[in-house]
């Protein structure tokens, strides 16, 4: 059987995993390019006649030497070069362009390409277009001056500006090619940290109040056994519920995004805070709800619970939601806070953080702290309808709607 699946994985492999990877490919054509212009380089030197085997290897060494170069040049770490010595780089073309034209003749004339790619390529926009004009009217202009035909001269000129165009491109292309390859894999790798991300913070949200509750619960059947058996093995029933709905949001966090109920999760959280003796009032008067602002009102709900369960001193808490056709807004308020809790701003810590995450990402504001009436009050304020819910790049802000939804 593994066989089997091992033999049928290629088929189901995209396309693009067969091919040839885009950077050496677009390399592979550069270099291909460059090696048809040496040929033709060769085959005019040919042309012209009276080629000797020591003129021809002498011609082919410097053809091999001046396309070496420019392949190097034209590599994308070449970008990278300081100028010194892209200059001397530059140099060595020009020497290699010119001098040859004393033991070729004319012949040589079609090597003006690759200096003028060079010239573009390692050189200021400002001072890279004129010269590289200068030098693809160089060699026509010597052949015009030593008798030329007028025929050739233009042949010269647009064969050295073509060339010098076709490899100037071919380079940037490379250039451009290996850009977006380090950028696939730099949004593969920012893909794989968000997905991190969510899991640490899913299993924050699930574990935090989950735990809580099961301790909570499993503390209070503790006590009720010797006491009251019924109502202990009622418990029970509630603590297994609790535990297997634990288990269940872990499975759906490796799965992927999970929606939650507001109206469940409510609930939840007032069997939970009766067990620990805290005297809960819960008014959820929300309606339907999108499926996104629900669930991040949830997960506000869940850890507002477990900050709550984690105050021994708290006596009462209110949780309010209510909404309109613009916004919603959550409401926790418990007393037995903390004199050194924060003010209006969002306290420290890892779970109140990931909620402003959560819902400033769909548009949301999301406030916590202690209020002069002596009340810890949280609130999340989202919109009704989030923009985008799909991309929660979107920081479309709901500032602007939040009166409407304080109905408290």
């Amino acid at each position: 059987m593994s066989e089997e699946r091992g033999a049928s994985l290629p088929r189901s492999l995209p396309r693009y995993a067969t091919e040839v990877p885009a950077p050496r490919l677009a390399r592979t054509i550069t270099g291909v390019a460059l090696g048809c212009y040496a040929s033709v380089t060769i085959l005019n030197v040919l042309r012209a006649g009276g080629s000797s085997t020591t003129r021809l290897t002498i011609c082919i060494g410097l053809v091999l030497l001046v396309f070496g170069v420019q392949f190097v040049v034209s590599a994308p770490r070449a970008r990278s070069w300081s100028m010194a010595r892209k200059l001397s780089t530059l140099g060595l073309q020009v020497v290699l362009t010119y001098l040859p034209l004393f033991w070729f003749g004319i012949s040589w004339g079609s090597m003006e390409g690759p200096l003028a790619a060079t010239v573009l390529l390692s050189l200021p926009g400002r001072i890279a277009w004129p010269l590289y004009g200068a030098v693809v009217t160089s060699i026509p202009g010597y052949a015009y001056a030593i008798g030329v035909p007028g025929v050739e001269v233009g042949y010269f000129f647009i064969a050295g500006m073509l060339s010098g165009l076709v490899i100037y491109g071919l380079s940037r292309l490379t250039d451009l090619v290996h850009e977006v390859h380090d950028t696939r894999e730099e949004l593969a790798r920012m893909a794989v940290g968000q997905e991190r991300l969510r899991f640490a913070r899913d299993l924050h949200d699930l574990l935090g109040y989950s735990l809580s509750a099961v301790t909570l619960k499993g503390e209070l059947v503790h006590r009720l056994i010797p006491v009251r058996p019924e109502q202990a093995q009622r418990e029970t029933r509630e603590l297994l519920q609790v535990a297997r709905q634990a288990l269940a949001d872990v499975r759906l966090v490796s799965s992927g995004y999970r929606e939650m109920s507001l109206r469940d999760e409510a609930a939840s959280a007032a069997s939970i805070l009766a067990a620990a003796d805290i005297h809960a009032e819960v008014d959820i008067d929300c309606g339907r709800l999108h499926p996104v602002t629900e669930t991040v009102l949830a997960t506000a709900l869940r850890e507002g619970v477990t900050n709550i369960l984690r105050h021994s001193k708290v006596q009462t808490c209110t949780i309010k939601a209510t909404s309109n056709a613009e916004a919603v807004l959550l409401v926790l308020v418990n007393d037995g806070a903390q004199q050194n809790d924060r003010g209006p701003g969002v306290p420290a810590g890892s779970g109140l953080s990931n909620l402003r995450e959560r819902i400033s990402a769909i548009g949301g504001q999301l406030t916590a702290g202690l209020r002069e009436d002596g009340l810890f009050h949280l609130e999340a304020c989202t919109p009704a309808q989030p923009p985008n819910a799909h991309d929660t790049t979107d920081r479309t802000s709901c500032a602007p709607q939040p009166e409407p939804c304080r109905l408290m």
